[in-house]
């Protein structure tokens, strides 16, 4: 299965729209947003994509409150379960520690891939572009004996996304 991870998008929508539209292009089943939404129609963009998708508020999200049960937004940390994998979803990096398969959070704008006692951590990096002039995204493929992580970016004066790849095995 592929899961595509964004986060951080703020008030930046045609860069979520950017992020979201590569990850369904490069194959993603599902969508994870690692939080700092920040607006209405980055929810809409979501709602719309045609994928499953999950939603974690992240401390600029506070006002998207008044939206909870018209969308898939949940609070962190967030326990749930895809392709036989166990999840934890966050925006703050407050709870580290590695009792799920994956962990996802955001808060940061820094990616971050590792795989660490059995478990990856995976923060997709900033979608916003703003704390550096970078728009970035990931996709996990969950693999039955291992987790692939495409990280993707991109430079705002560029045209398209650069990709890198990393690859972990699995404690089954």
């Amino acid at each position: 299965m592929k899961i595509g991870i964004l986060s951080d998008t703020h008030s930046k929508v045609k860069r979520a729209k950017a992020s979201l539209d590569l990850l369904i292009e490069n194959g993603a089943e599902f969508i994870i947003h690692a939080g700092d939404i920040c607006e209405h129609e980055t929810l809409e963009l979501l709602k719309n994509c045609g994928k499953r998708y999950v939603c974690v508020y992240g401390n600029n999200d506070a006002h998207l409150v008044e939206f909870h049960n018209e969308y898939n937004l949940v609070q962190e940390p967030y326990y749930f379960k895809l392709a036989d994998t166990k999840f934890k979803l966050m925006h703050l990096p407050f709870y580290m520690t590695p009792d799920a398969e994956v962990v996802i959070f955001g808060h940061t704008h820094e990616f971050k891939s590792e795989f660490a006692e059995g478990t990856l951590f995976l923060n997709p990096g900033e979608s916003c572009a703003r704390n550096k002039p970078v728009s970035e995204c990931a996709l996990l493929e969950i693999k039955k004996k291992k987790f692939k992580v495409t990280y993707f970016s991109k430079e705002k004066s560029a045209k398209k996304f650069q990709r890198e790849e990393f690859s972990y095995e699995r404690k089954l």
